[in-house]
């Protein structure tokens, strides 16, 4: 009841402060799995989607004001699909990764949305990571392996001097927590995508795995902010 309750309010066109402090609310309730059964509809999934700006055509992702509610919104995705197979096989139904890919798109070469790519790359993960049919829409539909090799790319602000040779700064200063998460967030995902990709068919195919092997180079180059967490990237 006290779910609901709070995504009845959600529902609702309220302040941002309340919006945040509700979903603040509902991600911690929504560690329990035994409270996720009334969250878990289609509705619900929907207004955390609306407020996760993952519909980016009809919302676009303009103010940063929203950005600590869309942040919370996705928090919130994360655990509810995580904790329940309800959820994982409504992410399906209701496209959540082809959303999840649009709206990190959307977030390419915009200040301030750190927090919202590495929870977005997040869920990306545990989709693909619980759910086969979603891990192979993101292959063969959706260019996954295009999109997170991107997503890793801007992370680790890698700069070219040849195709498929990035360029190596010796003095350049540690990624920032921020940029070693997100980092951290697209290998996972990246892993699960190209879990079964043995076999490289096209000269697409071909080109897109030399150019995630360049960076995946580069990133093993990369020092994060503590030695913990660069080992947790490499």
């Amino acid at each position: 009841k006290l779910c609901e309750g709070i995504l009845n309010i959600l529902e609702k066109d309220t302040k941002t402060s309340c919006q945040v402090a509700c979903l603040e609310a509902l991600r911690i309730l929504s560690r329990d799995k035994k409270v996720l059964v009334p969250v878990t509809t289609k509705r619900n999934m929907q207004i955390l989607m609306k407020l996760a700006k993952l519909d980016t055509v009809e919302d676009p992702l303009d103010r940063v004001s929203e950005f600590p509610v869309i942040v919370e919104a996705l928090k919130c995705l994360c655990n509810i699909i995580f904790n329940s197979s309800i959820a994982q096989k409504l992410s399906l139904e209701l496209n959540l990764a082809a959303m999840l890919c649009n709206l990190l798109q959307e977030c390419k070469d915009r200040p301030l949305v750190d927090d919202i790519k590495c929870f977005d790359l997040r869920l990306l993960f545990l989709l693909s990571l619980l759910h086969t049919d979603i891990r192979a829409q993101l292959r063969q539909e959706l260019q996954g392996v295009q999109v997170l090799t991107q997503a890793l790319e801007s992370s680790l602000s890698v700069r070219w001097t040849e195709e498929y040779k990035a360029a190596e700064d010796h003095d350049r200063p540690p990624l920032s927590l921020q940029e070693t998460d997100c980092a951290i967030e697209a290998l996972k995902a990246l892993f699960n995508v190209t879990l079964d990709s043995w076999n490289v068919h096209s000269k697409n195919e071909s080109h897109q795995f030399r150019y995630m092997a360049a960076i995946l180079r580069h990133c093993l180059l990369t020092t994060g902010p503590t030695e913990e967490k660069t080992e947790e990237l490499h």
